[in-house]
């Protein structure tokens, strides 16, 4: 009987929001970037699941519908996107180039690592995709049979990780133009990235939102030339 309710998909996703919650009560009270919401609610999410002996495919079977408010969430994006259209007009060839810079970064860090460190094609193919969007990086890593748990992983690692860096980088560099922060951080670091751009503006958010669109596209784009330069 407890284990049917540890394994329902009500649980699941009450031990999601929850955790989110709680990891958002901590940043508020905190207001320090290394609490980030996300990455204390992970943390509380594989405590209670290792407690509880939840295996992975059970969370992912229960947690399905926060998988699928993915997909319109960042269709939502498109909205702010066209409230902000004006900023990209005249900006067409900047934007592509800089997110085709970021995309073939990410994917180039990870072959480069991976090929340095001596670790199989899988893994390449789980982890490449780890800058974009869990929909898109998730399809991509089963086309290339990549081990889709570890994308996962490495998607909300790269997301968290960008959303905290990217605004002290920021500071640090003087980056102040609102195109190539929001174009950096949802580049960067997809949704959690845009997330963070949202917070510092409009029109970050809206740069943001498009650079998660094209890193999908180009990413899609790179990963069969990856393959041939593998085989």
């Amino acid at each position: 009987m407890v284990a049917e309710i540890l394994h329902s998909e009500i649980f699941i996703l009450a031990l999601c929001i929850g955790a989110f919650l709680i990891g958002k009560g901590i940043f508020s009270r905190l207001k320090n970037p290394i609490f980030h919401p996300l990455l204390i609610a992970v943390f509380l999410v594989i405590l209670v699941l290792k407690l509880t002996g939840i295996d992975y495919d059970s969370f992912r079977e229960g947690s399905r519908f926060i998988h699928f408010l993915l997909g319109p969430t960042v269709v939502a994006l498109g909205y702010v996107l066209y409230e902000q259209v004006r900023y990209i007009k005249g900006n067409t060839i900047s934007i592509v180039v800089s997110v085709l810079a970021g995309s073939i970064t990410s994917v180039a860090c990870v072959v480069l690592m991976s090929k340095l460190f001596g670790i199989d094609a899988q893994i390449i193919y789980s982890m490449a995709p780890k800058s974009v969007t869990t929909p898109i990086a998730l399809s991509l890593s089963e086309k290339y049979h990549g081990i889709q748990a570890l994308t996962a992983v490495s998607v909300v690692v790269t997301g968290i990780f960008g959303s905290i860096i990217g605004p002290v980088l920021f500071k640090y560099t003087g980056i102040k133009t609102k195109m190539a922060r929001g174009l950096a951080l949802g580049a960067a670091s997809h949704a959690v990235g845009t997330a963070k751009a949202l917070e510092l503006g409009a029109v970050e958010g809206a740069f943001g939102g498009l650079a998660i669109g094209l890193m999908g596209f180009l990413t899609a784009l790179l990963l069969p030339i990856v393959e041939q330069l593998l085989m």
